[in-house]
C-alpha cells in the first residue's frame, strides 16, 4: 500500500502547486496581496533594466544580468500559467505573446538586440492589466487616476519605443545621434514639436520617422490632457442603450433616459 501511494503523491503534487499559485496570484488573503506586490517590484525592476539596457551593453556584466533577468522572467511565465485555469486561454492573450518575445530577446541578446526596444511594452501590459490594479491601483480602480495612469503610461512607452527605434536604426550612422540621450532628445523635441533643428533624420524614411513621432505623441499628449482636465465619467453600461460613460451622480442615462444604478462606494 505505502508502495500504491507514492507514485499517488507524485502524480498530485502539480496540481496541489497550481492550486497554490492560483491563490496567490489571484486571491485577496494577505499573503497573496504581499504576493503580488513583490512581483510587482520585480516586474518594475525588470522594466529599469529594459530601459538601463542601451547604457550598460557594454559592460562586462551585461550578459549575465541579461541571462539572470531571462531567468527569473522564465520563472514568472511559467508560474503565470501555471495560476490559469486554461492554459490555452492564457496562451492567446497578447500579452502573453509579448511576454515570450521578451524573453527571446533576453535568451538571444546579441542577435535580437535591434528588437530589444520592445520589451518597454511590457510597462503598457503591466499597467493595463488587471494584475495590477487588483493589487497596487484596486482604490483607484474606475476612477480619474486610473486614466491618468494610463494615459501616462502610454505616452511614456512610445517616448522609449521610439527612443530605442531611433537609436537601433540611426546611431553610429547619422553623425548627430552618436548614442542613446541623442536619440532620446530627438524623440522628446520632435513628440513636443520643439524641433530645434540641431538633429534631423535624413532622407524620406528620416522624415516619416519623425512625422509618425509628431502625430503619434501628440495624440497621447492630447489624451493625458483630458484625461487631467475633463470631467470624469463612471464606467457604467446603460442596460438599455450601452452607453458605457456616465457622471459619478447620473440617474438617467443621457443618451436613452434609462434609470441607472451607478454603485457609489461612498455609501457602502
Amino acid at each position: 500500500m505505502p508502495t500504491d501511494a507514492a507514485p499517488s503523491d507524485r502524480r498530485r503534487w502539480l496540481p496541489r502547486l497550481r492550486v497554490r499559485l492560483r491563490e496567490l496570484y489571484h486571491g485577496h488573503s494577505p499573503r497573496a496581496v504581499r504576493f503580488r506586490l513583490g512581483v510587482l517590484g520585480i516586474d518594475i525592476t525588470l522594466i529599469a533594466f529594459f530601459i538601463a539596457s542601451p547604457f550598460i551593453r557594454e559592460t562586462p556584466v551585461f550578459l549575465v544580468v541579461d541571462y539572470f533577468v531571462a531567468a527569473v522572467l522564465a520563472i514568472d511565465i511559467t508560474a503565470r500559467a501555471l495560476a490559469t485555469v486554461s492554459v490555452a486561454q492564457w496562451l492567446r492573450r497578447p500579452s502573453t505573446w509579448l511576454d515570450l518575445f521578451v524573453l527571446t530577446t533576453l535568451l538571444f541578446p546579441h542577435w535580437l538586440f535591434n528588437l530589444a526596444f520592445l520589451r518597454v511594452l511590457r510597462l503598457w501590459t503591466l499597467i493595463h492589466s488587471d494584475f495590477f490594479w487588483e493589487t497596487i491601483g484596486r482604490r483607484y480602480d474606475e476612477t480619474r487616476w486610473e486614466d491618468v495612469t494610463r494615459s501616462a503610461v502610454n505616452l511614456i512607452t512610445f517616448i522609449f519605443i521610439a527612443t530605442g527605434f531611433v537609436y537601433t536604426a540611426y546611431a553610429h550612422v547619422h553623425p548627430g545621434i552618436t548614442g542613446y540621450i541623442d536619440a532620446l532628445y530627438f524623440t522628446v523635441t520632435t513628440l513636443t514639436t520643439t524641433g530645434f533643428g540641431d538633429i534631423t533624420l535624413p532622407g524620406p524614411g528620416g522624415k516619416l520617422v519623425s512625422i509618425l513621432i509628431m502625430l503619434s505623441g501628440i495624440s497621447l499628449g492630447v489624451r493625458l490632457a483630458q484625461a487631467l482636465f475633463r470631467p470624469f465619467k463612471v464606467r457604467f453600461p446603460c442596460p438599455t442603450c450601452g452607453l458605457n460613460r456616465h457622471d459619478p451622480d447620473a440617474v438617467h442615462c443621457k443618451a436613452c433616459g434609462e434609470q441607472l444604478n451607478i454603485p457609489n462606494e461612498d455609501l457602502r
